[in-house]
């Protein structure tokens, strides 16, 4: 990128934010700090109102804009496969905005980039299954939104999994995740007084109360999630699958909480993330690969698979 170019991707890198550190620009055009200040230098001698300073870091003075974005045929394409997710993966107000922006970032692009667009349309889909549980997935996610953003405390009714057991609680949400093909909020119960996951699904109603919480006495989403394995007691599950039957596997997968995976001449070798209570669940799904699938740890989804093995001995002796 030369340097018009990226003086020009960092003027509306500030304008997407209220402030941005020098770090942060240094970090997305990889460049070094010297080089920001001087970029920053440049941009405000040229007339572009930019406040702040090295160390804390920089905005654009209210009220000054640029004008509208040019965006490339790449750009443009990638919102509307992005928009074609949200329709399967986000609520309906979500959606409406959604469609809305795309609506005003056509009304930006050039004739020909436009008619790209239009045709491009009819020939992307996303088919998202929708399981029974699965079906208002979807309907808290703008006010849980708005409730992370206030840090105001909501009541919510949650059932159980595998339980008709239906409990009233008060909640602190820090934020919302997508994983095994539901979203997720993770908040602090003030029933349990500690961290919870609640399936979206499962919350039977959600109420806004008038009491606000403190962040700062939580946690932050991304520290959450990268202590949930220790903290949680995760099980860590390695699988060895043979390579022509890895690919039937598909997205089950992901309802058994799939990390990554890594191919090793004939064999994939699949990592998951359960809950110790969950082994016998995943050895009775591993059961349908019979001989075609290995497991490298642990020791206890071992054992499991022998009590199955014995009692399906047992069962048709």
């Amino acid at each position: 990128m030369n340097r018009i170019d990226r003086l020009h991707a960092i003027l509306t890198h500030l304008q997407s934010k209220k402030r941005v550190t020098a770090q942060e620009i240094a970090n997305r055009f990889r460049i070094s700090l010297r080089t920001v200040y001087r970029d920053i230098k440049a941009l405000d001698e040229s007339g572009v109102p930019v406040l702040g300073e090295a160390g804390t870091g920089y905005t654009i003075m209210e009220g000054y804009r640029l004008p509208p974005v040019m965006f490339t045929q790449e750009e443009a394409t990638a919102l509307l496969v992005a928009g074609k997710l949200a329709e399967n993966l986000t609520d309906d107000s979500i959606r409406k905005q959604f469609d809305s922006a795309l609506f005003k970032i056509k009304a930006v692009l050039r004739g020909d980039d436009k008619e790209h667009l239009d045709h491009l349309n009819d020939h992307i889909a996303v088919l998202h299954s929708i399981k029974p549980d699965e079906s208002n997935d979807h309907r808290h996610l703008v006010a849980l939104q708005k409730a992370i953003v206030e840090k105001r405390v909501m009541r919510i009714e949650y059932l159980a999994q595998y339980e008709d057991i239906k409990t009233s609680r008060d909640i602190e949400p820090i934020g919302l995740c997508f994983y095994a093909s539901n979203w997720h909020l993770i908040a602090y119960c003030l029933l349990r007084n500690d961290y919870r996951d609640f399936r979206l699904s499962r919350i039977e109603k959600l109420q806004a109360t008038s009491t606000l919480f403190t962040q700062k006495q939580h946690r932050s989403l991304q520290e959450y999630l990268n202590s949930m394995s220790r903290e949680n007691g995760l099980q860590h599950i390695s699988v060895s699958f043979e390579k022509k039957i890895a690919r039937f596997v598909g997205e089950q997968k992901y309802y058994f909480g799939f990390v990554r995976e890594e191919k090793k001449g004939s064999e994939v070798i699949m990592h998951f993330l359960t809950s110790p209570e969950a082994l016998n669940g995943f050895g009775r799904w591993l059961l349908m690969y019979t001989d075609a699938v290995r497991i490298l740890t642990p020791s206890p989804l071992v054992g499991e698979m022998k009590k199955l093995k014995a009692e399906l001995k047992d069962l048709y002796k």
